[in-house]
């Protein structure tokens, strides 16, 4: 039987009013389902176009880690949610917002996440933490250029000193040649890609051109293994190709197609040229893209 806040109410109807009051707003505290988490203001860049001078912005690694932000007493994801993590780990810092990436190094994305997303609600013992950082690229409330935000930065990790705080490296380029030959060493490594941003620009929630991202992509060529069955709107026509590469490893290629080739797809046993961006660390090509069948002259 349902009973209803009136009905409770009523029971202690004769009991003092602070204690009623107390029961009024322990009952609120315990029913009234909380308000979801949600998604934070932050910057978030727009990609590389050739319509800037590069020269006006900072030049940074892009990390493939997981995004963060410290709002001066915990650390949440970009949705708001929070992210549980060691007291050791976040001792020493500052009681201001810092926006970053929590990251464990190149190639490691998969398991940064599984230590990132873990439930527990007391991660002390969680040794796992010992070899992330939080690498911070940005102030959201300071009260300056990125100019000047990435000398505040620098000091502010010399101030706190800890292992686990520390700042993505930041440098102004010459010229767009010194810009892709940066992008060629990242990515030679097993980086990402780059981060620009606009040295004379103050922090804007929101996607803009203060912040633009550069990653490249990659293409190669894979033998057709299998069809696999569209769904929802590509009910009837081809979902997906397995493929096959050079190194014998199948994947997906799901993206790329007209509607025309998804009905008429490469044959298997044919050989498409596909576009990716790096690899997992299982060496699967990220994000591939049908671009083409190689056709035989």
């Amino acid at each position: 039987m349902l009973v209803t806040i009136k009905d409770n109410l009523m029971c202690f109807i004769n009991i003092p009013k602070i204690n009623l009051l107390l029961f009024v707003l322990a009952y609120v505290l315990l029913f009234i389902p909380k308000l979801p988490a949600q998604e934070l203001q932050l910057q978030h860049a727009k990609s590389y176009h050739e319509n800037i001078a590069v020269t006006d912005y900072f030049v940074s690694e892009k990390l493939d880690g997981v995004r963060a932000y410290w709002d001066g007493n915990k650390l949440l994801s970009r949705n708001g949610l929070l992210i549980s993590v060691p007291a050791w780990f976040i001792k020493g810092f500052p009681n201001f917002p810092l926006d970053g990436e929590l990251w464990i190094g190149r190639g490691e994305f998969e398991q940064t996440v599984s230590i990132v997303s873990q439930l527990s609600s007391s991660p002390t013992n969680d040794i796992r933490w010992q070899k992330m950082r939080f690498m911070i690229f940005d102030l959201p409330e300071y009260n300056g250029d990125f100019t000047a935000r990435v000398k505040a930065m620098k000091d502010l990790v010399r101030q706190v000193h800890s292992p686990y705080l520390q700042m993505i490296a930041q440098q102004k380029i010459q010229s767009r040649q010194h810009l892709q030959e940066l992008l060629d060493d990242v990515v030679k490594n097993g980086g990402e890609g780059l981060m620009l941003h606009r040295a004379n620009a103050i922090y804007v929630a929101g996607r803009n051109n203060n912040v633009l991202k550069l990653k490249p992509h990659f293409d190669a060529e894979a033998v057709v293994v299998a069809h696999l069955p569209g769904q929802g709107k590509f009910s009837g026509m081809l979902g997906s190709l397995l493929v096959e590469n050079s190194e014998g490893i199948r994947f997906k290629v799901g993206t790329g197609f007209s509607n025309e080739q998804r009905l008429n797809p490469p044959q298997v046993g044919s050989i498409i040229t596909y576009k990716y961006w790096g690899y997992t660390k299982t060496r699967v090509p990220r994000f591939a893209s049908f671009l083409r069948q190689r056709k035989h002259f």
